[in-house]
């Protein structure tokens, strides 16, 4: 019926002759080819096309209360402590910078010279004190405020994080069993705590994840004897440097001051947790021919080669007694987690109780449904091997499983880029960051920032062989067992007299 009606309409259309009354009918025509494609488009689409996703990305309730009329601030600095919850954080500085074509101060290798102070040649491009704009700097790194400074803006702000020592010391075991000699004598953390000097020897490797660690972190030295006035001088270094110090045991309230002082939408500082690890026995199976136990041995670890090795975790459960010990053991870190946790408290309270309840309940709201947007399983960390796409598989270390996320299916493109971005690791969006403002091919090059992801996806296995090989070649390039952490330095081996509460 409808092709008998164009076709009466085509006759009628070209046997008249131009004029006014033929381009009448050239105009109506046009109007009845536009309103048949339409239908036929409707049907079509009814038919066989399922509606796409909505998606929450695209909503204006992420933007979070009004900030007024502060622009964005760009130039960042994020110290990056261990065992903090801070890789959680950079995925946020990894986001707004990607998203924002913004230029990141990478690492040559995947740490900015850690565990040695900070030097500004250790970032990647850089050609002299401010002789290029860098917007962020985020990498695990030994701070050393004059070098940073000569790579980062005057304007720059500083923040970081930090954690209870206690749940650090008990993240750290975990995590750095295999690394610290401190931890690999002890059978449990419950051992080491009821007398840590027994197994810490300030003059090897790694041991500074098992004393004092953030004081470490923050620049400062972990292996001090402790006093009221050392610690508060430390303290107040650390203050007028950092802006804002975030407390990971509060971690949504930090992302709210942290969005206010940043002016960021809230979507900016919505994010999943990562790097979560799992509560329970790990098999490894030929551990020494894995990336693990490349990694392991890169670290000074022995492993077995070609044989299978099944992991216990080691018995992280304290008791009160042992929880104060661990707290006198750490006294310089106790202090500054009471002194910085105060200030964070007063700041929150100049914010405003009730405002902070109810943009932290707004935030809570959105992290829920952007995970039963992104993510399978109802949103809950899987292991590694669960998750088809290998390139967001997380970085596995210590005794215990590093989870990660499994994206939802059926997502239109511009959303699953965007979940993307909320859970890929750290080791790979470094890599893609990287790529992006360092592109290999010559003629592709592009202004930093500019080239899309999707030109520089890598696969799996070569980032890994890169984070292999890139630690083996730090460790060749900076360890010389004759010049140890700290020998230039006042290194004492004491427990801490007196209790600090």
């Amino acid at each position: 019926m409808l092709f008998r009606r164009t076709a009466r309409m085509l006759r009628w259309l070209f046997c008249g002759r131009v004029g006014p009354t033929w381009v009448l009918k050239a105009l109506l025509f046009f109007v009845a080819i536009a309103f048949a494609d339409q239908l036929l488009g409707v049907i079509f689409n009814k038919s066989n096309v399922q509606p796409v996703p909505h998606s929450l990305f695209s909503s204006p309730d992420i933007q979070g209360p009004s900030l007024g009329s502060c622009q964005p601030r760009t130039h960042i600095m994020f110290l990056k402590t261990h065992k903090t919850a801070s890789s959680t954080v950079l995925n946020l500085l990894y986001r707004f910078g990607d998203e924002h074509n913004l230029r990141f101060a990478l690492p040559l290798d995947y740490q900015l010279g850690y565990p040695h102070s900070f030097v500004a040649h250790r970032v990647k491009g850089y050609q002299g004190p401010r002789a290029i704009e860098f917007h962020i700097m985020g990498h695990h790194m030994r701070f050393n405020k004059p070098e940073v400074e000569k790579v980062m803006p005057a304007d720059t702000f500083y923040f970081s994080i930090i954690r209870d020592p206690v749940s650090l010391a008990e993240s750290s075991f975990a995590y750095y069993k295999s690394v610290a000699p401190a931890f690999q004598k002890a059978k449990s953390m419950g051992e080491f705590a009821d007398d840590p000097v027994k197994f810490y020897d300030p003059h090897l490797r790694n041991n500074h994840f098992a004393h004092n660690p953030l004081w470490f972190d923050f620049g400062m030295d972990n292996n001090l004897n402790f006093s009221v006035e050392l610690a508060r001088q430390g303290v107040d270094t650390i203050r007028r440097t950092f802006k804002l110090i975030l407390v990971a045991e509060y971690f949504d309230q930090s992302m709210i001051l942290l969005r206010h002082a940043l002016c960021w939408p809230l979507e900016a500082v919505v994010s999943f947790s990562l790097n979560a690890r799992q509560q329970r026995t790990v098999s490894f199976g030929g551990i020494g021919d894995t990336w693990v136990g490349k990694a392991a041995a890169a670290a000074g670890v022995k492993v077995t080669g070609g044989q299978s090795l099944t992991k216990t975790p080691p018995r992280l459960s304290l008791t009160e007694e042992q929880r104060e010990k661990l707290r006198n053991w750490n006294a310089m870190d106790w202090y500054l987690y009471k002194a910085l946790n105060q200030t964070f408290w007063e700041e929150i309270h100049r914010f405003g109780l009730v405002e902070m309840k109810q943009e932290v309940a707004l935030l809570r709201m959105l992290r829920e449904d952007l995970a039963r947007v992104c993510l399978r399983d109802g949103g809950k960390p899987v292991e590694a091997h669960r998750i088809r796409d290998k390139n967001i598989r997380p970085f596995q270390s210590g005794f215990q499983k590093i989870l990660g996320y499994e994206l939802q299916t059926g997502l239109d493109n511009y959303t699953r880029m965007a979940c993307l971005r909320m859970i890929r690791p750290e080791l790979q969006y470094k890599d893609l960051l990287d790529a992006k403002q360092f592109p290999r091919s010559k003629t592709t090059q592009v202004h930093p920032g500019q080239q899309p992801l999707s030109a520089v996806r890598q696969d799996s296995s070569k980032i890994r062989e890169s984070f292999v090989s890139r630690m083996v070649e730090e460790a060749r390039r900076d360890w010389d067992g004759s010049k140890l952490i700290g020998s230039n330095q006042t290194l004492t081996r004491n427990h801490v007299n007196g209790k600090l509460r």
